[in-house]
């Protein structure tokens, strides 16, 4: 696992052990970034269900302002903080260990990308997408990691479905506001 490009390319990034984490394929990775690459720039990311890290990290690299990882786990979030050592973007982030359906119930900030990839078929993600549109800006957008055939809502608060592409048994979301042109 890798940082893919920019400030931090090419660095090494540490990955939990054990079956708890599935991390997100580089090729994956790399079409996420691919479809938002223009849209990273200054903007604030959340990472939930962070695991290794690797996704908020490599919008860091890519010039976003700042991210937020949540994770429950001590042991994945130790992870992302020695991450977060190792390519220099502690600055720029925060850590926060608690469930992500908490931290979203009670949060007061305010992201411009969001990017969901919890256990699979256990309904985080469903309960996490009702919930975060509150916390959206609405010229933000809203990516979902989940297996191809868990269906999800075309619609969440004022975000809708924009694109949705395949990747073996994978399939990545983007939902955006509804008047958000592009991608």
């Amino acid at each position: 696992m890798r940082v893919i490009t920019g400030s931090c390319r090419g660095r090494r990034l540490v990955s939990p052990s054990g079956d708890d984490v599935r991390p997100t394929t580089d090729n994956v990775k790399e079409s996420v970034f691919s479809i938002i690459q223009f849209s990273v720039e200054g903007r604030s990311f959340l990472d939930a269900f962070a695991g290794s890290g690797q996704m908020g990290i490599e919008a860091l690299s890519r010039g976003a302002a700042a991210a937020v990882f949540i994770d429950n786990s001590r042991r994945s979030l130790d992870v992302v903080k020695k991450n977060l050592e190792l390519t220099g973007l502690a600055g720029k982030a925060k850590t926060v260990s608690a469930d992500t359906i908490s931290y979203l119930s009670s949060c007061r900030e305010k992201f411009d990308i969001a990017f969901l990839d919890p256990p699979y078929k256990t309904g985080l993600l469903q309960r996490a997408l009702e919930l975060l549109p509150r916390v959206m800006n609405e010229s933000g957008y809203i990516i979902c990691e989940h297996p191809d055939d868990e269906e999800l809502p075309q619609k969440t608060g004022s975000f809708i479905i924009k694109k949705s592409y395949k990747y073996g048994k994978i399939r990545i979301t983007v939902y955006s506001g509804e008047n958000v042109e592009g991608l």
